[in-house]
């Protein structure tokens, strides 16, 4: 099967999003860490990416069901296909064109080094066992950091034509297909019992032998489902879900989710109760459940 392999080549035209959220007013934001980061600077490349994904989301939807796909293992088991590495190129290659003195990092190439002080982080297939098994759960994940902070994300969900996206102090935002983006709102969910659990893998629990938090959290709360990788943390912004929680995750996984969730209302931290890209680990929720959360998965005596 052919298929062309330029999108979002110069002069082919891709329906632009005339709908985004609307452009709040210039000024600079202030970090969490009081540091003051250009609105400016950051609405031009949130912009640029979502432009960039929306043909990275074209190149992985034409390898999506197709029959003879090649799937490989990389060296730590997980699976990878020619969609995962196209879709990084594409990404890597139109933001280094636009910004070429910004650091990006990505799962299948490694790291470019810049001096700007902006960092992205990409994953251009999150829940790549999904994708190959025709599961529409996927995802693909661009994270913008500043000085070491994480400052805007991007998730799109390209098989149910999703995208959810956030910068600091700007909101988060939720487009469905063709329709025009609404806020992204966590839930007001204020007991385990009420809530909606989310999670990747039952081995995820295993491989770090703590299965007890999977066992109590069914226990628990109302609903437990297996919706798990980006889509499971998308399910809690934008107020489909009330916790997620992964036990496995990598700093491309989680380093645009923490944009998102934070400015959609919620909390995304470590197992240690920290706001981290790098903790190993991270689960998204809504506020009123931190406390009952942290209690779950504090270190057992075992």
């Amino acid at each position: 099967m052919s298929r062309p392999r330029s999108f979002g080549e110069r002069g082919q035209t891709i329906k632009r999003n005339a709908s985004l959220a609307p452009a709040p007013q210039n000024r600079d934001l202030q970090g969490k860490d009081s540091r003051m980061i250009d609105f400016n600077a950051v609405q031009e490349r949130l912009l640029a990416a979502l432009e960039f994904s929306a043909h990275a989301d074209q190149l992985v939807m034409s390898y999506y069901g197709e029959a003879g796909l090649k799937v490989e293992l990389k060296q730590d088991q997980s699976p990878v296909t020619a969609a995962d590495r196209e879709a990084e190129d594409l990404l890597r290659q139109r933001l280094l064109e636009m910004f070429p003195r910004d650091t990006v990092k990505g799962e299948e190439f490694g790291e470019t080094l810049g001096d700007s002080g902006y960092r992205w982080i990409l994953d251009p297939v999150d829940g790549t066992k999904s994708f190959v098994h025709q599961v529409p759960l996927f995802g693909m994940l661009i994270g913008l950091q500043y000085q070491g902070e994480s400052i805007a994300g991007i998730c799109r969900l390209p098989a149910t034509r999703e995208v959810v996206y956030a910068s600091r102090g700007q909101g988060a935002w939720w487009q469905q297909g063709d329709s025009a983006p609404v806020r992204a709102e966590v839930t007001t969910t204020a007991a385990l019992k009420d809530s909606l659990f989310c999670y990747t893998a039952v081995e995820g629990f295993q491989q770090i032998d703590r299965i007890d938090v999977l066992d109590n959290m069914a226990k628990q709360c109302r609903l437990s489902r297996g919706w798990g990788d980006c889509y499971g943390h998308m399910l809690v912004a934008t107020g489909r879900a009330d916790l997620m929680i992964d036990p496995l995750l990598e700093e491309w996984d989680a380093c645009a989710l923490i944009p998102i969730v934070e400015e959609a209302g919620g909390v995304f931290m470590d197992w240690t109760g920290r706001s981290t890209a790098v903790g190993g680990n991270g689960i998204s929720l809504t506020p009123k459940l931190k406390s009952a959360v942290e209690a779950v998965i504090a270190p057992t005596s075992r």
